[in-house]
């Protein structure tokens, strides 16, 4: 067997791998062998099946199987022995013009384009400079999610007449264009909540209504066309809510008001424990550290995609832009010329930064061990659970889940690929000059 290497440019190379007879052979044969001695066919003994027949019988699949089995394991070895640096896969030459008789005399010749990785070239150092966000929960934030907590902790009431922020539960029945109930329409019983109504003069004709008054409603322009609202409220498929023209006429049954829980100890307690929150400063002094904990996460996302922005446009690289359109069209049957285009630019970007990634983890020695892997998939798996039930997982048993939840190969390289970004990223903000910067919630949102 020969193997050579031809570069193109840079970025392009095409490899030639010749295998004679002698290479393929002997491969063959003991193919054969064990296959014979497997073979159930008829007329002959299970085991007893002569080598000669099998190899009429299957000669030329079994040839082409090793064949291509050799192709694969000495590319493969091929690239790894000589360092090469590949982006996306080998893709094969077709050449039409070569015929072969597959009677085990052949030579054969195949080649496959290569698309090279580029020579990355970066050092992050103190001169990249990135500004890391504190975001600070502003009075009107913090007001909301205090009225929110005190609603979710407090009682229902059903006061005479609406006011905003109420919920009318009420009959809806579906009009046809003369203002008359349509016969065999949409009948429904469902609860209007006043705070999702979008429509300011909808909303003035709501607020005030009590038990039995009549009203007409058109849902569409109250919730602003929102499917899922207006399929919820009358019970019926969202495609059917999207599509639906008609007005409703409305018949209060009730006003329903969540009355805001009052700050005693009491509430305190249930939100946080027995005697850890004693009065309302200390109340809204968790309250505020709970968002802007949450608003951490945010900031530590915005700035990754600063780190990512910024260091994917300054680092120049060249890509084998064509080589890598063919590879993915070549893996990806569905994928039209159109979705291709459209979607380049961004694979192109991600591949530079995984490029980027790489160099960062080779240059600064940078480990990605089992137990990192591990732990995030643990942390991961928690947070789930806890979303279903706030008592927290054995550790053990999250352990055990954590254990299978890896075994899954596709779960394991999402978790790996998440680690190995998080201490690029790590390391990044460890040697660059992170400007430190508060800002209000509602600035920080109006910048991403």
């Amino acid at each position: 067997m020969n193997i050579t290497q031809e570069k193109i440019d840079d970025l392009n190379a095409v490899v030639k791998i010749t295998i004679a007879p002698e290479d393929y052979s002997p491969k063959v044969e003991k193919a054969l062998k064990e296959q014979a001695k497997k073979a159930n066919l008829p007329g002959f003994r299970k085991g007893m099946v002569p080598v000669a027949h099998m190899k009429r019988m299957y000669g030329k699949s079994i040839l082409v199987e090793e064949i291509n089995n050799m192709l694969s394991e000495n590319l493969t070895k091929y690239l790894a022995d000589n360092k090469v640096e590949i982006l996306g896969q080998p893709l094969p030459v077709m050449d039409d013009t070569k015929e072969f008789k597959w009677d085990n005399t052949d030579e054969f010749e195949f080649n496959y384009e290569l698309g090279l990785a580029p020579k990355v070239d970066i050092e992050v150092t103190s001169k990249d400079k990135f500004t890391a966000y504190n975001v600070k929960a502003d009075e009107e934030t913090l007001e909301a999610r205090i009225k929110n907590i005190r609603k979710s902790y407090g009682k229902m009431t059903n006061p005479e007449v609406a006011a905003e922020g109420d919920v009318l539960y009420a009959d809806l029945a579906q009009l046809s264009p003369d203002g008359e109930v349509f016969e065999g329409g949409i009948a429904a019983t469902g609860s209007i909540r006043l705070d999702l109504v979008t429509d300011k003069k909808i909303l003035k004709t709501l607020v005030g209504l009590k038990k039995d008054d009549v009203v007409e409603l058109d849902v569409q322009k109250a919730f602003d066309s929102n499917e899922t609202v207006i399929a919820k409220l009358l019970n019926i498929g969202e495609e059917d809510a999207k599509d639906l023209q008609s007005k409703f006429k409305v018949t209060i049954k009730n006003v329903n008001r969540l009355e805001e829980s009052d700050l005693n100890q009491e509430f305190y307690d249930k939100i946080f424990g027995e005697g850890l929150v004693t009065d309302e400063a200390g109340f809204r002094a968790k309250i505020t550290e709970e968002i802007e904990s949450m608003f951490k996460q945010d900031a530590d996302r915005k700035l990754q995609n600063d780190i990512y922005t910024q260091l994917t446009e300054q680092t120049k690289m060249q890509l084998p832009n064509e080589f890598l359109r063919k590879w993915l069209k070549a893996t990806n049957e569905k994928l039209t010329d159109e979705e291709l285009e459209q979607g380049y630019e961004d694979f192109a970007k991600n591949l530079k930064w995984t490029l980027i990634e790489n160099k960062i983890i080779t240059d600064n020695e940078i480990k990605i061990e089992y137990k990192d892997v591990f732990e995030t998939a643990k942390q991961r798996l928690d947070a789930q659970f806890r979303m279903y039930s706030p008592q927290p997982m054995p550790e053990d048993q999250l352990a055990q889940y954590t254990a299978t939840f890896l075994q899954e190969k596709e779960n394991a390289n999402r978790i790996f690929d998440e680690v190995k970004a998080l201490k690029v990223f790590e390391h990044i903000q460890s040697v660059a000059t992170l400007n430190q910067k508060d800002i209000d919630y509602k600035k920080f949102v109006e910048m991403k």
